[in-house]
């Protein structure tokens, strides 16, 4: 798909106009049957991004996305989300019509406002997560979340009274609950391919050490492994907290602790001279890691070989 300059779309009802849709019932906050989606505007591929959070169940989708540079087709029932200020291209054939069926729940800032969700939505780190990184959704799991998303578009199309607010803030809550819950679960059942990242993630460690780009860059970022494996910072993180227990970051340190316990134990180099081999620009940093990782100092460690 070409580089197009994104369409920034800030409210929810310029979405519906942008979309050909009646003007919603809620201002802040609306439930979108795709179905009743049936013509884009007309181009061939756009490049959006939106003012507020989305939350996407999208089935038989014949219409690709673009997230970042990965692309997804859609052909099961999948959940994805995104946060404000994301940028995602789509990619259709104009010869054929748009057909997909699932719902769209749109949510801006505002209606989160002076709520205890506006801060917490920013720790459902799935919101960061890439369209490739989806949420792949069983049939039960499925039902679930239409259920939510039909009390919410239920209440908002009641007569608004001071409960409202409180009542769609619970029901989203219990949506994103349920989320979570879903990817716990996707990240320990789909073992084969989680297993590949996590092998692979130890062949990149591995080889960087190894390498001269760790003696002139030092340690690897986060961002670097990401890329190396072609998921999100964010998603890699995730996922290794389910699997392992430990932070991407963590892995890292491991990693380097490794490289100490060789260097300490068939070398006669000072600690000074392997924590500065090793990217430290404080020997007192490289001893409290190793200390806080081996309940070891690192002469401590030396010696037990003595």
């Amino acid at each position: 798909m070409p580089n197009i300059q994104p369409h920034r779309i800030k409210t929810i009802s310029e979405y519906h106009r942008f979309m050909g849709l009646p003007k919603p019932e809620h201002p802040l906050i609306t439930v979108i049957n795709f179905e009743s989606i049936r013509h884009l505007p007309d181009a061939k591929s756009m490049s959006l991004v939106f003012d507020f959070y989305s939350v996407s169940l999208k089935r038989n989708f014949n219409a690709r996305i673009r997230y970042g540079q990965q692309e997804y087709d859609f052909d099961e029932g999948i959940m994805f989300f995104m946060s404000p200020g994301q940028v995602f291209g789509i990619e259709f054939d104009k010869e054929k019509e748009l057909k997909h069926s699932g719902c769209l729940l749109l949510i801006h800032p505002d209606f989160l406002w002076n709520t205890p969700l506006a801060k917490t939505i920013k720790q459902y780190e799935y919101f960061d997560y890439s369209v490739h990184e989806a949420l792949f959704l069983s049939d039960k799991e499925e039902t679930t979340v239409i259920n939510i998303m039909q009390n919410i578009e239920q209440e908002y199309h009641s007569n608004i009274d001071k409960f409202s607010q409180d009542v769609i803030i619970a029901q989203l809550e219990l949506l994103l609950t349920y989320a979570e819950r879903f990817y716990h679960r996707q990240f320990l059942t789909r073992k084969i391919t989680n297993h590949k990242i996590l092998d692979r993630m130890e062949e990149i460690l591995t080889e960087y050490f190894n390498s001269d780009t760790f003696v002139k860059k030092g340690l690897p970022t986060v961002q670097y492994i990401a890329d190396m494996l072609h998921v999100s910072p964010t998603y890699l993180s995730s996922l290794l907290k389910v699997l392992t227990g430990q932070s991407t970051q963590q892995h890292i340190h491991d990693k380097l602790i490794e490289k100490a316990k060789e260097r300490l134990s068939t070398t006669s180099l000072s600690v000074s001279e392997i924590a500065y081999e090793l990217g430290f620009e404080h020997p007192q940093s490289f001893s409290k890691l190793f200390k806080t990782k081996t309940k070891l100092s690192p002469l401590e460690f030396r010696q037990s070989f003595n």
